[in-house]
């Protein structure tokens, strides 16, 4: 059995002027811990992480798992959303990843995206989804905390507005560009792409739907996400037999939803999966 990881972490959004800070050491801290636990781990950070780049890890990493194998890929960074094209999204809006040329011409990594990438994985290969990053919420360039205070949490989600040009925004009653519009699901691009037989787990900073956000926070000094600091720090306490169950019970609420994190973490996986030992 082979194990193997791809961790990706962006703080730099050139153009955006939206970077965050905490992203890079969620990946490092990500792969510190997998690396320890005998996974072979490759890393994106900032400007490694381009679209393409994505992709291709993504291909490289999915189609390359035999059956039995582990893989597990974790993604810190801005989530969007995108105009549906192909009409398959009840609320008009297609989930995304942000990577690090969003803006400079590469765009988002759509849901539809990843679909096709995962859908080339050989059966009996079991994949763990770390997604430390949002997909809706009504922020705006203008709701963006002061860049100087490094202690504000600043939640991570890139408005179309930021990113995308104005030719190929959605239009208001009025015919303006809209940068923001409401959403319904908002859901982690990744959830779509479980599969619930082969015992797909995916956890996540926050909740689904509108106005829920995992942060970019500042802890102990250190910048960092807030949900992949906890997740670590409960990581450590738990017995080597402990499951995926075990784990999310040790992270909320003990210590997410917080007073200065409001975010409600999230285990997305079939019963058989929750009780199973964590990374194996």
């Amino acid at each position: 059995m082979s194990k193997r990881a791809l961790c990706i972490g962006i703080n730099n959004y050139p153009g955006t002027h939206m970077d965050l800070a905490g992203c890079v050491n969620d990946a490092n801290d990500w792969a510190a811990e997998l690396a320890a636990r005998g996974y072979s781990v490759t890393t994106l950070i900032d400007a490694q992480a381009t679209r393409a780049a994505m992709v291709e890890s993504l291909r490289g990493l999915i189609g390359g798992g035999a059956s039995g194998d582990s893989l597990v890929i974790t993604f810190s960074g801005h989530g969007t959303y995108v105009p549906d094209l192909n009409g398959d999204e009840v609320d008009g809006l297609d989930e995304a990843l942000c990577p690090y040329d969003i803006q400079t011409g590469a765009g988002a990594l759509i849901d539809d995206d990843l679909h096709t990438l995962f859908a080339a994985r050989k059966s009996g290969v079991k994949l763990l989804l770390i997604s430390d990053s949002c997909h809706s919420g009504t922020v705006t360039r203008a709701a963006g905390t002061d860049p100087e205070d490094g202690d504000v949490p600043r939640p991570r989600f890139l408005p179309m507005g930021n990113w995308m040009p104005a030719d190929q925004l959605p239009r208001g009653a009025s015919g303006k560009p809209l940068s923001t519009v409401a959403v319904s699901s908002g859901a982690s691009p990744f959830t779509t792409l479980m599969s619930r037989a082969n015992g797909d787990v995916l956890m996540a900073g926050c909740k689904e739907g509108p106005n829920n956000f995992s942060y970019d926070a500042r802890i102990r000094g250190r910048p960092v996400g807030a949900f992949s600091y906890f997740a670590l720090k409960a990581l450590k306490t738990l017995p080597a037999q402990a499951s995926y169950a075990d784990w999310i019970a040790a992270i909320t609420p003990g210590s997410l939803p917080s007073a200065s994190y409001a975010q409600v973490p999230q285990l997305v996986a079939s019963a058989q999966a929750r009780a199973r030992r964590i990374f194996s």
